[in-house]
Protein backbone atom coordinates (compact mmCIF):
# COMPACT_ATOMS: atom_id res chain seq x y z
CA UNK A 1 0.00 0.00 0.00
CA UNK A 2 1.75 3.37 -0.73
CA UNK A 3 1.35 5.77 1.98
CA UNK A 4 -1.70 8.94 1.11
CA UNK A 5 -0.69 11.53 2.88
CA UNK A 6 -3.79 12.89 4.88
CA UNK A 7 -4.61 16.39 3.56
CA UNK A 8 -8.52 17.09 2.50
CA UNK A 9 -8.77 20.08 0.23
CA UNK A 10 -10.82 22.94 1.94
CA UNK A 11 -13.49 25.04 0.03
CA UNK A 12 -14.26 28.58 1.16
CA UNK A 13 -16.63 30.54 0.25
CA UNK A 14 -17.55 33.68 1.56
CA UNK A 15 -21.19 34.03 3.29
CA UNK A 16 -23.12 37.48 3.29
CA UNK A 17 -21.79 38.81 6.59
CA UNK A 18 -18.20 38.82 4.94
CA UNK A 19 -17.05 35.93 6.71
CA UNK A 20 -15.05 33.06 5.08
CA UNK A 21 -16.93 29.55 5.64
CA UNK A 22 -14.57 26.11 5.24
CA UNK A 23 -16.43 22.86 4.59
CA UNK A 24 -14.82 19.36 3.22
CA UNK A 25 -16.11 17.81 -0.02
CA UNK A 26 -15.11 14.71 0.77
CA UNK A 27 -16.39 14.50 4.01
CA UNK A 28 -20.05 16.37 3.10
CA UNK A 29 -20.48 17.81 6.31
CA UNK A 30 -19.03 19.71 8.63
CA UNK A 31 -17.92 23.72 8.19
CA UNK A 32 -16.01 26.49 9.88
CA UNK A 33 -15.49 29.98 9.37
CA UNK A 34 -13.18 32.90 9.99
CA UNK A 35 -12.83 36.66 9.64
CA UNK A 36 -10.55 36.26 6.79
CA UNK A 37 -8.92 33.38 4.56
CA UNK A 38 -6.00 33.26 7.13
CA UNK A 39 -8.58 32.64 10.05
CA UNK A 40 -11.10 30.39 8.43
CA UNK A 41 -8.26 28.06 7.28
CA UNK A 42 -6.75 28.41 10.46
CA UNK A 43 -9.88 27.08 12.30
CA UNK A 44 -9.99 24.47 9.43
CA UNK A 45 -7.46 22.27 11.04
CA UNK A 46 -9.16 21.89 13.92
CA UNK A 47 -13.04 21.09 12.24
CA UNK A 48 -10.83 18.33 10.29
CA UNK A 49 -9.66 16.93 13.37
CA UNK A 50 -13.14 16.42 15.14
CA UNK A 51 -14.35 15.38 11.86
CA UNK A 52 -11.65 12.74 11.83
CA UNK A 53 -11.67 11.95 15.30
CA UNK A 54 -15.85 11.68 14.71
CA UNK A 55 -14.78 8.98 11.96
CA UNK A 56 -12.89 7.41 13.76
CA UNK A 57 -14.87 6.86 17.39
CA UNK A 58 -17.39 5.73 15.06
CA UNK A 59 -15.47 3.26 13.21
CA UNK A 60 -16.13 4.21 10.28
CA UNK A 61 -13.26 4.08 7.57
CA UNK A 62 -12.36 7.81 6.57
CA UNK A 63 -12.54 8.92 2.74
CA UNK A 64 -9.52 9.10 0.93
CA UNK A 65 -8.32 12.84 0.17
CA UNK A 66 -9.77 13.61 -3.17
CA UNK A 67 -6.78 15.62 -5.32
CA UNK A 68 -7.18 19.31 -4.44
CA UNK A 69 -7.84 20.98 -7.89
CA UNK A 70 -6.49 24.45 -6.83
CA UNK A 71 -7.99 24.16 -3.48
CA UNK A 72 -6.46 24.81 -0.27
CA UNK A 73 -5.46 21.30 1.67
CA UNK A 74 -5.76 21.24 5.54
CA UNK A 75 -3.55 18.83 7.40
CA UNK A 76 -4.62 17.23 11.11
CA UNK A 77 -1.94 17.06 13.69
CA UNK A 78 0.68 14.54 13.68
CA UNK A 79 -1.14 12.77 16.03
CA UNK A 80 -4.36 12.60 14.75
CA UNK A 81 -2.84 11.77 11.53
CA UNK A 82 -0.90 9.05 13.34
CA UNK A 83 -3.84 7.70 14.62
CA UNK A 84 -5.95 7.69 11.80
CA UNK A 85 -2.98 5.31 10.44
CA UNK A 86 -3.29 3.12 12.84
CA UNK A 87 -7.13 2.86 12.96
CA UNK A 88 -6.72 1.93 9.29
CA UNK A 89 -3.56 -0.49 9.66
CA UNK A 90 -5.92 -2.09 12.31
CA UNK A 91 -8.80 -2.66 10.88
CA UNK A 92 -7.26 -3.83 7.61
CA UNK A 93 -5.38 -6.44 9.61
CA UNK A 94 -8.07 -8.56 11.18
CA UNK A 95 -6.37 -8.46 14.31
CA UNK A 96 -8.06 -8.29 17.63
CA UNK A 97 -7.31 -5.79 20.27
CA UNK A 98 -6.58 -8.13 22.42
CA UNK A 99 -3.83 -9.98 19.64
CA UNK A 100 -2.48 -6.38 18.95
CA UNK A 101 -2.18 -5.66 23.12
CA UNK A 102 -0.62 -8.98 23.78
CA UNK A 103 2.09 -8.64 20.88
CA UNK A 104 2.82 -5.01 22.64
CA UNK A 105 3.32 -6.51 25.97
CA UNK A 106 0.06 -4.30 26.80
CA UNK A 107 -3.10 -4.90 28.02
CA UNK A 108 -6.32 -4.55 26.04
CA UNK A 109 -7.53 -1.27 27.53
CA UNK A 110 -4.08 0.62 26.24
CA UNK A 111 -4.98 -0.56 22.91
CA UNK A 112 -8.43 0.90 23.11
CA UNK A 113 -7.30 4.10 24.09
CA UNK A 114 -4.87 4.20 21.53
CA UNK A 115 -7.22 3.89 18.94
CA UNK A 116 -8.96 6.85 20.63
CA UNK A 117 -8.71 9.67 18.51
CA UNK A 118 -9.19 11.31 22.02
CA UNK A 119 -6.14 9.66 23.91
CA UNK A 120 -3.28 11.40 23.88
CA UNK A 121 -1.09 8.72 22.88
CA UNK A 122 2.71 8.56 23.02
CA UNK A 123 3.92 8.59 19.20
CA UNK A 124 6.44 5.68 19.92
CA UNK A 125 3.84 3.87 21.14
CA UNK A 126 1.78 4.28 17.65
CA UNK A 127 4.44 3.91 15.92
CA UNK A 128 5.49 0.13 17.47
CA UNK A 129 1.83 -0.17 17.13
CA UNK A 130 2.17 0.39 13.20
CA UNK A 131 5.24 -1.51 13.08
CA UNK A 132 3.19 -4.75 15.03
CA UNK A 133 0.44 -4.38 11.61
CA UNK A 134 3.14 -4.31 9.33
CA UNK A 135 3.44 -0.47 8.58
CA UNK A 136 6.15 2.54 8.90
CA UNK A 137 5.17 5.71 10.22
CA UNK A 138 7.32 8.44 8.63
CA UNK A 139 7.54 11.64 8.85
CA UNK A 140 8.21 14.91 6.73
CA UNK A 141 8.76 18.10 7.48
CA UNK A 142 7.69 21.20 4.53
CA UNK A 143 7.86 25.25 4.49
CA UNK A 144 4.92 26.65 6.63
CA UNK A 145 3.20 27.92 3.30
CA UNK A 146 3.27 24.16 1.57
Amino acid sequence: MTATPLAYPAKLTQDEDGRFVVTFPDFGWGATDGANREEALEEAQDALEEIIATYLASGDALPKPSPARRLPLVRPSVLIAAKAALFEAFYESGMTRVALAKALGVNEAEVRRMLSPRHKTKITRLETALGILGKRLELSVADAAA
